[in-house]
C-alpha cells in the first residue's frame, strides 16, 4: 500500500510539472549523448593505436642519385652500403628489438609506386628515382627512436621515418576532440542537476500543504522525499534512455553505415559491442545524479 501510495505521488508529480520534465529529460539526453560519444571516441581512439601500432613500420630509406643529404654525397647506396645495414639489423644489439623485416629493391618500390598511382604514371617514373628501403616491425613500437640513433646519417642511408609519428597528429585531434566532448558533457550534467534540483524545489512548494498535513499524520520524512526522488529519477531515466538509442544510432548508421565506406584506411571501428558496454554507464550516471539531485533538494526544502 504505500509503495503504490508512493509511486502515485510520484506520478501525480510528474503530470503537475510536465515541462519542467521535459526540460530535464532533453537536458539528460543531451549531456548523457556527449559521454557517450567521449566514451566511444576513446575507444575507437584505442582500437586505431592497437591497430596501427601492430603494423607500423619504422622505414629506413638508402640513399638515390641526386639526394642531398650528407650521407648521400656518393651518389646512389652501393652493394656494400646496404649489406652493412643489414649486418647491424641483424646484429646482437639490434634483433633483440626487431620481429621482422623486409628489403624492398628500387625495381619493388617503382612497381609497387604504380599499383597505388596506375599504369598512367609508367612513363613519367622510372625504377631510378626510387631507392631501395628496409621495412622494420618493432617488437616494441616505443623503441623506433634505437633505429634513428643507430642508421640516421650512417653513410648510404637517407633517411629514417617513422610511420607512428606520421599518424600522432591524428591520434592527437582525436583526443582533443574527445576532451571538448567530456567538457561539453560535464558542463551539461551540471545544468542537469541544477535543473533537477530547482524542479524538485518547485514541485514541493506547489504540494506545501500536502506535505503539511503528511507531516500532521505522523508521515517520516523518508516516505515524504520519496516522490520527489522518484520524479527526479523517472525524468532522467528516460532522457539516459533516449540518450542510449542516440548513441547506438550514431554507431549503426553514422559509423557502420557511412564512416566504414568511406574512411577505408581505418579497418577498425567501434561497434554494437562497445555501445552495449556504454549502455549501462549512461543509464546509471543519469539515475544516480538524479537521485543524488533530487534528494539534496528535497531534503533541503524540507529543513528550511
Amino acid at each position: 500500500m504505500r509503495a503504490g501510495l508512493i509511486f502515485t505521488e510520484a506520478l501525480s508529480g510528474l503530470r503537475r510539472n510536465i515541462s519542467m520534465v521535459i526540460s530535464i529529460v532533453l537536458v539528460t539526453f543531451v549531456s548523457l549523448t556527449f559521454v557517450g560519444a567521449a566514451i566511444l571516441m576513446q575507444g575507437q581512439i584505442g582500437k586505431m593505436r592497437d591497430f596501427w601500432t601492430g603494423r607500423a613500420q619504422v622505414q629506413v630509406s638508402m640513399c638515390v642519385n641526386g639526394a642531398r643529404e650528407a650521407s648521400c654525397s656518393s651518389g646512389a647506396a652501393t652493394a656494400s652500403q646496404i649489406a652493412a645495414v643489414k649486418k647491424q639489423l641483424d646484429s646482437a644489439a639490434l634483433k633483440p628489438l626487431i620481429g621482422q623485416y623486409r628489403f624492398e629493391t628500387p625495381k619493388q618500390a617503382y612497381e609497387n609506386a604504380l599499383k597505388l598511382l596506375g599504369n598512367d604514371y609508367r612513363d613519367i617514373l622510372s625504377p631510378g628515382q626510387f631507392g631501395a628501403s628496409f621495412y622494420i616491425n618493432l617488437v616494441d613500437p616505443e623503441n623506433s627512436a634505437v633505429l634513428s640513433e643507430a642508421f640516421a646519417g650512417k653513410p648510404g642511408v637517407q633517411g629514417v621515418q617513422d610511420q607512428m609519428k606520421l599518424l600522432q597528429p591524428l591520434f592527437s585531434a582525436l583526443t582533443v576532440a574527445t576532451y571538448i566532448a567530456v567538457g561539453i558533457a560535464v558542463l551539461m550534467l551540471i545544468a542537469a542537476v541544477l535543473l533537477v534540483g530547482t524542479t524538485i524545489r518547485l514541485s514541493a512548494y506547489a504540494r506545501r500543504r500536502e506535505i503539511g498535513i503528511m507531516r500532521l499524520v505522523g508521515a517520516s520524512n523518508r516516505f515524504i522525499q520519496t516522490p520527489f526522488i522518484l520524479e527526479g529519477v523517472f525524468s532522467a531515466l528516460i532522457g539516459s534512455v533516449l540518450a542510449c538509442v542516440a548513441v547506438w544510432a550514431t554507431v549503426q548508421f553514422g559509423v557502420g553505415g557511412y564512416l566504414e565506406r568511406r574512411v577505408e584506411f581505418v579497418t577498425t571501428w567501434v561497434d554494437t559491442s562497445d555501445v552495449l558496454y556504454v549502455i549501462p554507464i549512461l543509464i546509471g550516471l543519469g539515475v544516480l545524479l538524479a537521485a543524488v539531485s533530487a534528494g539534496f533538494a528535497i531534503r533541503r526544502w524540507l529543513r528550511a
